[in-house]
């Protein structure tokens, strides 16, 4: 059995867990927490569980007391143990997909169809679809998910692929819970922003289940997002790599852009921003088809610019956002080049790849290409080492090299663009890198988790 000094420490951090937007405080005696966790501890294997305080915008947290250690537990898992008393008896709709699961990988959906307090009534499926397997861009029908019965209705199928008054007309509360990936083009934040929007405008509450970053709460990289360059891929200034959590963003969407929803943040239980998605515990599940493993998503940041280039980004290879090619490029030497640099935590190694017939760039063919090797990912920063390797490649292969329409979209703004074919990405560089200070200090007041 733990002594009464330890669950006194737990009590004491258990006391101050609660935070409410308004200003309110659960203020409780730890001393009195530590008696009734010692009585918990001994007749009852069971969680201890405290009530919800309310508030326009509400945190949730909850504790799990353990002997041996803290175990992450996901917003699906808070938000269960003990369901707002405001939302008891309502009608849900769930915005989700296979990556909305609890620790033993049973999905949201089960999970809110078999809870004795609420009642799902309606589906919205993202990009990649309810189950995630549609590849990108590809356009998602509205269906009927066979086991529950419920209308799966497509949140990428209209033109801004948000919620519509008819898809929410039956439903009292909207619920998120999709991974996120750490990078400002994750189009499910956009998702969930004009989902946000459309229950501001119905009135009722949005609940965000939260998941850790899986690529840490740390380091913020890149520039702000041009508002004149704003859409899907990117709908609100911050940076390429911002380092919060899907709850976290909602907040700050909610109070500094004016969305005006009655946000509720069901929060992530002992996680801390330190920790990346393999310091967790939490199971593994590719968030889209393309982004297949942590190593993936801790270049994704950078690496998704090649998308907006005649070089393929690695989709139809057997690691996509991990390494980069064309038919044309010299891949040997300019791995050789940016090794000379010595960037922090990452090597450039030149292989060959193939590439699927189905692919979008460069189909069907076996070509030279660089893998970006990551030998030290809390040194390494994916986005400042993709924008130079795009210009050491653009230096070499002048004829060759070529932007996509899409460049200015990823990027956020023209300056990219620009700054390479002028020879002048280094000062950009260097005003990101303020820009990235900056927004770790103005994102302070929206964070939920140490």
């Amino acid at each position: 059995m733990p002594s009464s000094s330890t669950l006194e420490t737990v009590a004491s951090t258990f006391a101050s867990s609660f935070v409410c937007e308004r200003g309110a405080s659960a203020r409780l005696s730890w001393k009195a927490l530590a008696t009734a966790l010692l009585l918990l501890a001994t007749c009852a294997p069971t969680p201890a569980r405290v009530p919800v305080s309310s508030a326009r915008t509400t945190e949730i947290a909850s504790l799990t007391v353990s002997v041996s250690a803290l175990t992450v537990r996901v917003g699906i898992e808070t938000f269960l143990a003990d369901v707002p008393r405001t939302l008891r008896g309502k009608r849900v709709g769930l915005i989700t997909n296979h990556t909305g699961i609890d620790r033993s990988r049973t999905p949201d959906i089960d999970l809110i169809a078999q809870h004795k307090e609420l009642k799902l009534v309606a589906l919205l499926a993202p990009e990649h679809g309810i189950r995630g397997t549609a590849e990108a861009g590809e356009k998602i029908v509205n269906e009927t998910d066979p086991k529950t019965g419920v209308p799966v209705y497509s949140l990428y199928m209209s033109e801004d692929r948000g919620p519509t008054p008819e898809m929410l007309k039956d439903v009292d509360v909207l619920v998120y819970d999709l991974q996120e990936v750490g990078g400002r083009t994750w189009t499910y934040v956009s998702t969930m922003a004009l989902s946000m929007q459309a229950a501001a405008r119905k009135g009722i509450p949005f609940v965000v289940l939260d998941r850790p970053n899986p690529i840490g709460g740390e380091i913020v990289e890149g520039a702000l997002l041009d508002p004149k360059f704003k859409s899907f891929v990117g709908m609100y200034p911050i940076p390429a790599r911002h380092g919060m959590t899907v709850g976290e963003l909602a907040t700050l969407f909610n109070r500094k852009y004016g969305i005006g929803a009655n946000l509720i943040v069901a929060r992530v239980a002992n996680w801390r921003r330190s920790q990346w998605f393999d310091e967790t515990g939490l199971p593994w599940v590719n968030p889209s088809p393309n982004l297949r493993s942590l190593a993936a998503l801790t270049s994704y940041p950078g690496s998704v610019y090649f998308e907006g280039t005649n070089l393929t980004e690695g989709r139809g290879t057997d690691r996509p956002f991990e390494q980069i090619g064309a038919p044309w490029l010299n891949a040997r030497e300019v791995a050789r080049v940016m090794n000379e640099r010595r960037l922090p935590g990452i090597r450039f190694e030149a292989i060959t790849m193939s590439v699927a017939p189905t692919a979008a760039k460069h189909k069907g063919q076996t070509i030279p290409a660089i893998r970006f090797a990551v030998t030290d990912r809390r040194a390494y920063r994916p986005v400042r080492t993709s924008l130079l390797l795009i210009d050491e490649i653009r230096k070499r292969h002048t004829r060759e090299f070529d932007w996509t329409a899409t460049i200015d979209r990823l990027t956020g703004s023209d300056k990219v663009r620009l700054a390479i074919e002028g020879g002048r990405l280094q000062p950009l560089l260097q005003e990101w890198d303020r820009q990235a200070a900056e927004f770790l200090e103005s994102r302070k007041p929206f964070l939920l988790y140490p």
